[in-house]
């Protein structure tokens, strides 16, 4: 059976094309607002930056600052979370709508309001459609037109995805969007992989003349091991929280629920981090190699001991492998 799809050449035209575009990063840069301070969080995927981030946000508010939260990881969980488990409408998906319709995007279809915080998604491409960093370039290119640089505004913070720190995703890092960093990760290699990746992102950048730091680590899910810790302390970057494996946090957080509150018994330990991700200045982070991450961990935890073994030519000739025959001449000693 054929599906007869029209245009179905064009299509495959226009996507080939898009998937050849090199991404720029030359997004238009105004001043900010002196007061503000523009941070970007990055953490593996998973690992819970979202869930800080939207209660960060939700504290600072309460504690009488006005927080301007981004989102900009493609799944768009963070201000899911900070919704109660409503998704808004993205920038990309409502900026596409409205271009159809021949209409211009507005404040109100896009940013929407909890407790003080103000809080809008970027979003990401349909699946097998588009690359999401240059989604992230379209996002901030159109907060421009919308007067981003004349927001009153004491933070706003950007989620950014820290799995790949390229195109789009390094935007804040390769064009001084923000004036600094700050890092989400565990106790486990993968975690603290990527925030070394991050801290190997902004080292580059500074080594060309940029001007953003890592203000420093949030720990999260710490179980106590140490390692992320043991991480920060070897970069030269200061531990800001270590918010602990703990099960109400846990259900909570799965739940939709806000806990940066000083109604929750997490009150403190997130009003604490608020003061200091407002007060850490942005460091030059030293990154680690990858033999020194791995030591950060014992042998039986992540094998660090394994010794490489280099493949033969027989090896990758399998049942095939013989003698070769060589059609060098050899010449007897006279």
């Amino acid at each position: 059976m054929t599906l007869d799809i029209p245009n179905l050449k064009d299509f495959d035209a226009r996507l080939r094309a898009e998937a050849a575009e090199e991404p720029s990063l030359e997004v238009p840069q105004g001043e900010p607002k002196s007061k503000t301070q523009i941070i970007a969080i990055y953490g593996k995927g998973g690992i819970g930056k979202s869930f800080t981030l939207a209660n960060l946000s939700h504290m600072m508010a309460e504690m009488g600052k006005r927080v301007l939260l981004i989102g900009c990881d493609p799944k768009s969980d963070t201000t899911s979370l900070l919704f109660g488990g409503k998704a808004c409408p993205t920038i990309i998906e409502t900026s596409t709508r409205k271009k159809l319709a021949g209409e211009e995007v507005q404040i109100g279809d896009v940013c929407f309001k909890r407790g003080g915080v103000f809080a809008m998604e970027l979003g990401g491409p349909e699946v097998g459609r588009g690359c999401g960093g240059r989604g992230i370039i379209h996002g901030f290119e159109l907060l421009e037109k919308l007067g981003f640089h004349d927001w009153d505004f004491d933070y706003v913070l950007l989620d950014f995805l820290g799995d790949v720190v390229c195109g789009g995703f390094g935007l804040p890092i390769a064009r001084d969007m923000a004036q600094k960093v700050i890092l989400v990760a565990s106790n486990d290699l993968q975690s603290l992989y990527v925030a070394n990746n991050v801290c190997s992102a902004v080292e580059y950048f500074r080594r060309l003349g940029g001007n953003v730091g890592i203000a420093g680590l949030v720990i999260n899910k710490d179980d106590g091991t140490g390692e992320a810790a043991a991480f920060a302390n070897a970069v030269g970057i200061p531990v800001l929280a270590a918010i602990p494996q703990d099960d109400d946090l846990r259900r909570k957080s799965a739940n939709y629920q806000i806990v940066g509150s000083m109604e929750s018994q997490w009150g403190p330990m997130f009003g604490a981090l608020a003061d200091a991700v407002g007060i850490a200045p942005p460091v030059r982070p030293a990154p680690l190699s990858q033999d020194g991450l791995l030591n950060l961990f014992s042998a039986e935890t992540t094998g660090k001991d394994f010794v490489l073994v280099p493949a033969t030519d027989t090896d990758m000739r399998g049942k095939f492998a013989g003698v070769k025959v060589s059609l060098e001449v050899v010449y007897d000693a006279v």
